[in-house]
């Protein structure tokens, strides 16, 4: 409907005005909400805002799914800038979504009350049907993709070549039962990971995480100790050699969370992507590296139990499975590299409590 000058749109005794350019176009009205840009009206000079009205004897029934994904990454991910860096927009978008959601469903979704992402008992109660319906709507959309390949390709995620190492004897033992399955292994840091689980390019991730995990199929808290090399000397007047897989690296970001609280100074010595040069570094006693004990144990590296050094918090080994596509495969398949990785038996390790704590974590 093309308009020029003052409009106004009767919507049952509502009646919305609209002062807009020479023409402009009205692409689509929703008739649930309508989004109106005001200027100047009446003796105000009211600024430009938005502005929203429901039809008289009418209820909103429908609500638009990139408001609910835009709710499950700020819960998933515990921060709205995160959230924004994961959606590919701005934090005020993210804001203004989660505000217009709140007002569609006329609810508090996050506890003020709180700091960091605290969710209501409303809110939880919408996160978990959120995620429902975007399995539903991502198991839709994929029936027409593919159809004609007889292939099914799982995509599995690992924070390190350790993990993709020892994977090909459990996938290959899975394939003998599912002959038309292949796999597709990525190694990455944490969240990238998670951003490509949730955006549906991974279909299994392993993680390890410094806070409680949300959400994972399959968890076990790993103790974090310090490596060292039978040549390794520690100057207590210098800074602490560190070697590691790098800024990003989960390993590093603990070690330099419990140095720095305990003042104690550092400096990256080696850097590397594959452990078997970290191990290489570690036992020339270029420097000590955080690890979990159960990783040290395996690569045969030295722990230092008596490290005169900030003794190290643990971390969350922990496995996830998306929502949606072939969940039945992705979570038979979990369950068998949990008991490759952790030893546990076939049946989930629900992590319920972690769950709770992670929701109000910053």
């Amino acid at each position: 409907m093309r308009v020029g000058g003052p409009t106004c749109i009767p919507f049952g005794r509502l009646v919305l005005i609209s002062f807009l350019p020479n023409g402009s176009a009205f692409d689509e009205i929703d008739r649930d909400v309508i989004h109106v840009t005001l200027k100047n009206v009446g003796s105000q000079n009211t600024p430009y805002g938005a502005v929203a009205g429901y039809a008289e004897g009418r209820r909103m029934t429908n609500i638009p799914t990139d408001l609910l994904r835009t709710l499950v990454a700020v819960v998933d991910l515990r921060s709205f800038t995160k959230a924004a860096a994961f959606l590919g927009v701005t934090q005020p978008a993210v804001s203004a979504q989660i505000k217009r959601l709140q007002f569609l469903l006329n609810a508090e979704l996050f506890d003020r009350r709180t700091q960091g992402v605290s969710l209501t008992p409303h809110g939880e109660a919408v996160v978990s049907q959120a995620r429902r319906l975007l399995s539903i709507n991502d198991q839709i959309i994929s029936i027409s993709a593919d159809d004609t390949r007889p292939e099914l390709v799982i995509r599995l995620g690992t924070p390190s070549d350790f993990v993709a190492s020892v994977l090909p004897d459990t996938l290959a033992r899975f394939r003998a039962r599912w002959p038309d399955v292949r796999f597709n292994v990525r190694t990455d840091f944490f969240e990238p990971l998670l951003r490509q689980l949730h955006t549906g390019d991974l279909d299994v991730l392993i993680a390890l995480s410094m806070s409680p995990p949300l959400g994972a199929r399959h968890c076990v808290e790993m103790e974090v100790v310090w490596a060292r090399g039978s040549t390794t000397r520690i100057d207590p007047e210098g800074p602490l050699p560190l070697v590691s897989y790098g800024e990003s690296s989960v390993y590093r970001r603990l070690a330099v969370q419990a140095l720095r609280e305990a003042g104690v100074a550092f400096e990256d010595v080696f850097i590397a992507s594959s452990m078997h040069s970290l191990r290489s570094a570690v036992a020339a006693g270029l420097g000590v590296m955080p690890i979990t004990r159960r990783r040290a144990v395996s690569a045969g590296m030295t722990i230092w139990e008596d490290a005169p050094l900030p003794k190290l918090a643990g971390l969350y080994s922990s496995i996830y499975v998306r929502e949606g596509g072939e969940k039945d495969i992705y979570e038979e398949l979990a369950d068998e590299i949990a008991t490759l990785i952790f030893g546990t038996g076939s049946a989930p390790k629900v992590v319920a409590d972690y769950s709770r704590k992670a929701g109000s974590a910053a």
